[in-house]
């Protein structure tokens, strides 16, 4: 039997959203889609619980960390669902607007597609947005601004 790390890893080499659903479809026969958070127009998390996946991975939660493409970025296995911003705060513990404490991560694959998040969150962080059509999202990251009512 493969290794929580190996099996980790595995999934994270899928490189694309799609496929890697597919093959927890495979692998364990069903996922649920418990959250998706974007973090500014780059960055999303997927939360997936697979339930029998608790005696192969050691924990039945995964986060998918993906680009705007759905290019797979980061794949964490976690024994409990983490909130965002101790998620957040994990990655980058330097910034004030995120904290709280997620639980260990069980194992973590980083792919090609990885690099730093925090880059994403810094005020001058690259935006396809005009600045009069975005606004900035609590802890970093542009978000289109929403439609006056």
């Amino acid at each position: 039997m493969a290794s929580t790390d190996g099996i980790v890893q595995e999934l994270a080499g899928f490189l694309v959203l799609g496929a890697l659903l597919e093959e927890l479809r495979a692998r364990w026969g069903s996922y649920e889609l418990v959250d998706h958070w974007q973090q500014g127009e780059f960055h999303h998390d997927i939360v997936v619980r697979v339930p029998p996946a608790r005696a192969t991975l050691g924990g039945d939660i995964l986060v998918i960390a993906t680009n705007c493409n759905g290019g797979v970025k980061e794949v964490l296995c976690f024994a409990a669902i983490p909130e965002r911003c101790a998620l957040w705060h994990a990655r980058c513990p330097q910034n004030p607007e995120f904290s709280g404490e997620a639980p260990r991560a069980i194992a973590t694959a980083r792919t090609d597609h990885w690099f730093d998040p925090c880059d994403l969150l810094r005020p001058d962080a690259r935006s396809e947005y005009r600045e009069a059509f975005r606004e900035r999202q609590c802890g970093g990251g542009w978000l289109a601004r929403s439609a006056p009512r």
